[in-house]
């Protein structure tokens, strides 16, 4: 089976009625992205929670998917007929040839070295060193695969920090890595909360593939107690926000980090987090930081 891309520009206004009367003309989706994606005039759609971001690119492109028999300029006509807008001269189609796309994704992950004893490994790839710790996990729903910065800000943070029976709690744990991770290198007692099912759901999953017994639940059912370690690698207005819930479950003599901080943001947050602990830069990577301290 092959099909063809039909993909055209259009102002941000135009965009989401005409990928919908695309839709309802016979084409099997449509996207919007950003025609100047990758120039110096990229603009950026998704902030933090709580930031406002105008809606849409002003250079939109919109790539739809059809049939391969389909007839790509009367479609065209109709959507653009059926979304009031005027007709649309200036078009591409190309032909789409059928591929593995589970392979072809497969082959964009491959095994991630976090240190010399600490390897993510998606479950299709064989452990490039047996004798490490091997964290076997995929890209799914949830964030957290080890490839961003502060991940790996926060896994080394634990490579450091985990101490045989030592208890934890990643507060908003996503898929779990760094909870299962914590398990792997010692930890006892393992927690993690995310307001997200899915991601709570993932991360369940991905302990019982790492042989983890870890606890993890939404806001609906609230982590109770302190911890040795708390770790919360989320962004910088929920952090605000959350300080005093994350601060309260460590312990006196307990230890937390804090991560999906840019670099400029990090006085902001150490300046809030000092009512309860002190906090100092642990480490920068591509201008994400990872602040650590200790609870008195």
């Amino acid at each position: 089976m092959s099909w063809q891309n039909l993909s055209l520009l259009t102002e941000a206004a135009s965009a989401e009625p005409l990928c919908d009367a695309l839709l309802a003309a016979g084409a099997l989706s449509a996207a919007i992205e950003d025609a100047d994606a990758g120039t110096a005039d990229e603009e950026p759609q998704f902030g933090e929670p709580g930031s406002v971001n105008a809606p849409g690119w002003r250079r939109s492109r919109i790539v739809a998917l059809l049939e391969a028999d389909a007839d790509a300029a009367a479609l065209l006509a109709s959507a653009t007929a059926a979304a009031g807008l005027p007709g649309i001269a200036d078009y591409a189609v190309e032909p789409v040839a059928e591929e593995n796309w589970v392979q072809l994704t497969q082959a964009q992950f491959d095994p991630i070295p976090v240190s010399s004893r600490l390897w993510i490994v998606p479950s299709w790839h064989q452990s490039p060193d047996p004798a490490a710790i091997n964290l076997i996990l995929d890209p799914g729903m949830a964030f957290g695969t080890g490839s961003h910065p502060t991940t790996r800000l926060c896994l080394e943070w634990l490579e450091r920090e985990v101490s045989p029976g030592c208890s934890l709690l990643d507060y908003g744990c996503g898929s779990g890595i760094l909870a299962i991770a914590a398990a792997r290198l010692g930890a006892n007692r393992v927690a993690g909360v995310d307001i997200d099912s899915q991601a709570v759901a993932a991360a369940r999953a991905n302990a019982e593939k790492n042989g983890v017994a870890a606890l993890f639940a939404d806001s609906a059912q609230p982590v109770a107690g302190e911890y040795d370690l708390v770790v919360a690698n989320i962004l910088a207005n929920p952090l605000r926000v959350l300080a005093p819930a994350i601060c309260a479950h460590v312990r006196s003599g307990g230890r937390l980090a804090l991560s999906g901080i840019l670099r400029q943001q990090a006085d902001e947050i150490i300046a809030l987090y000092a009512a309860w602990l002190p906090l100092e830069m642990a480490d920068v990577r591509e201008d994400w930081a990872c602040l650590a301290g200790v609870k008195p």
